[in-house]
């Protein structure tokens, strides 16, 4: 459960984490989608999708050698760890 609790305390310390993942969980989408639909710049969807790619919890759906049209989705522990993060009412 701490390995949980550190990915968590992870996810909930920066609000661009916390936006792409609560994007990323209703469907896939591309970079401009996620910053298009949480009100966020590119740049800032940029970073987060590559932090969370670090740690396994969104993946890149089309080719590693895309440039555009590059779609990313949650995986299944990054879905674990947002349903619990929601249970527990850690984000609005």
């Amino acid at each position: 459960m701490s390995d949980d609790w550190d990915e968590i305390g992870f996810i909930i310390s920066s609000k661009y984490r916390v936006a792409v993942m609560r994007r990323l969980v209703e469907s896939p989408a591309t970079p401009s989608k996620i910053s298009e639909d949480e009100d966020i710049s590119i740049a800032s969807v940029s970073h987060a999708l590559s932090q969370l790619r670090e740690r396994s919890l969104v993946e890149l759906l089309v080719d590693e050698d895309r440039r555009k049209g590059r779609v990313y989705g949650i995986t299944e522990r990054g879905e674990q760890l947002w349903n619990e993060i929601r249970n527990r009412e850690l984000v609005d």
